[in-house]
């Protein structure tokens, strides 16, 4: 009898940028003859794909283990084998000590080296070998990687990886290394494929994407922006979004482009994580608040509809009541279409951590509850802008109801209508007649309905 083919199945945590990692995973083993599924108990090779930016990132990643392990014994009953990776981030940060406490565990690999995955599949299945490998390795990762052949309408592109900044709360410089930019050419390739397999919107991905500068043909820099409007030109591609940018790289070409790049969606993340000059100061952030203002003012000059979208972080060490107070008035000054906001969490091996006149956590728990009662109003409030107007809507998944699609706006926000199925993959005009603070709820123009009859 032929062999069966093997199953993977791929846990991402955390960032669009794992998000990315766990596709191009499923790309490098498909190369290999793995097929992925959704069933954990069906996997061969099971990888957590793993971040660690928040506290407690390891203790959640050794849980699932624990529940891993249930599945791994059922299947050795039944004669099969599987493989467990634990990739990403905690990987790097943990190294051996995931083999240490974890002895289910075959494969540590770092968000570097996921390319050699299935060489090291192979020495752990046929030599029962235990791997680590969370080196930053010479061999970029994106010169080893296949062609693109995944079939999403929205897709991921890492264009930039890594941070030079060392803010001090963040361990990004740790377990991603130094800033990289792709060349140009590799990411227009990678933008064209995935155009032919049907993509019809993309993010361009960097832990500070806005400091891009890959080189072009001539070994030239080039800025984000004229990235940006090189991968506007390639059949098929509707839409273009980033994320995440720093102020500091916030150069005048990129506004610019917002304004002249029509592909370009009017969405920014542009985190400023404390609204108060001596906790970004304290934070590294090497940008005070009067910078950040006008920043905004000029992309709103550009872009007078841009939705803005940012990261705050709450309780730093150090920080006091007129802190606190500093940030909730640049959050009502600003008026965000959506944030992420968190308590400070200490992380292992950065200078924060270690900072005196550490925030009690009640005190950090009560200014977030405070921050996000405001942050939620004025996203419900943005939402409610958008009843009446007439949207186009990329139409990408069914929704709960029967015969609703859902899709993204341009702003990013969930929109659901009911639409026949022959409309998915679409951009088509909705006009918003409800809203929740999450998502909204539109109707589709007669007319489009009819071009389906």
């Amino acid at each position: 009898m032929p062999r069966a083919v093997k199953k993977l199945f791929v846990k991402t945590y955390g960032c669009q940028m794992n998000q990315y990692d766990s596709d191009r995973l499923f790309e490098v083993m498909g190369e290999i003859g793995f097929e992925s599924t959704d069933e954990m108990a069906q996997a061969d090779v099971v990888v957590l794909n793993t971040c660690h930016i928040r506290e407690k990132a390891a203790e959640k990643v050794y849980s699932d283990l624990g529940r891993i392990k249930l599945i791994r014994n059922k299947r050795l009953q039944n004669g099969e084998e599987t493989t467990v990776v634990v990739a990403g981030c905690v990987a790097q940060a943990e190294g051996r000590e995931i083999l240490a406490r974890a002895p289910i565990v075959n494969i540590v690999i770092g968000p570097q080296s996921y390319h050699r995955l299935p060489d090291y599949i192979f020495s752990a299945e046929q030599h029962k070998q235990r791997i680590v490998d969370t080196d930053f390795p010479t061999d970029l990762k994106f010169e080893h990687l296949p062609g693109r052949s995944i079939k999403k309408l929205t897709a991921f592109i890492t264009v930039q990886e890594g941070c030079d900044k060392f803010c001090t709360f963040c361990v990004v410089p740790y377990t991603r290394g130094g800033e990289y930019s792709r060349p140009v050419k590799e990411i227009v390739k990678e933008t064209i494929e995935l155009a032919r397999h049907g993509t019809k919107e993309i993010t361009l991905l960097g832990q500070n994407v806005n400091a891009y500068h890959g080189a072009n043909k001539k070994g030239q820099p080039v800025s984000l922006a004229r990235l940006i409007k090189k991968v506007a030109k390639v059949e098929g591609l509707e839409r273009i979004r980033y994320t995440t940018s720093h102020p500091n790289d916030m150069s005048d070409d990129l506004i610019e482009a917002h304004k002249e790049i029509e592909k370009l969606m009017p969405y920014l993340h542009l985190p400023f994580q404390s609204g108060s000059d001596k906790i970004l100061k304290a934070m590294n952030r090497d940008h005070k608040i009067d910078k950040y203002r006008e920043i905004l003012e000029r992309v709103r000059e550009a872009r007078p509809d841009i939705a803005l979208s940012t990261d705050i972080i709450v309780g730093f060490p150090g920080e006091t009541d007129q802190d606190f107070e500093d940030t909730m008035q640049l959050v009502r000054d600003i008026k965000y279409a959506q944030a992420y906001s968190f308590t400070y969490s200490p992380r292992p091996g950065t200078t924060a951590a270690l900072m005196e006149d550490q925030v009690e956590k009640h005190v950090a728990s009560e200014r977030l509850q405070r921050l996000q009662t405001l942050l939620k109003e004025q996203q419900l409030e943005f939402n409610r802008a958008q009843i009446g107007k007439k949207l186009p809507i990329l139409l990408e998944k069914r929704g709960r109801e029967p015969g609703q699609l859902v899709g993204r706006s341009p702003y990013l926000q969930l929109v659901h209508v009911i639409a026949p199925d022959e409309m998915m993959g679409r951009i088509v005009e909705v006009e918003i007649v409800d809203t929740t603070r999450n998502s909204l709820a539109g109707e589709l123009k007669k007319a489009q309905n009819k071009e389906l009859v």
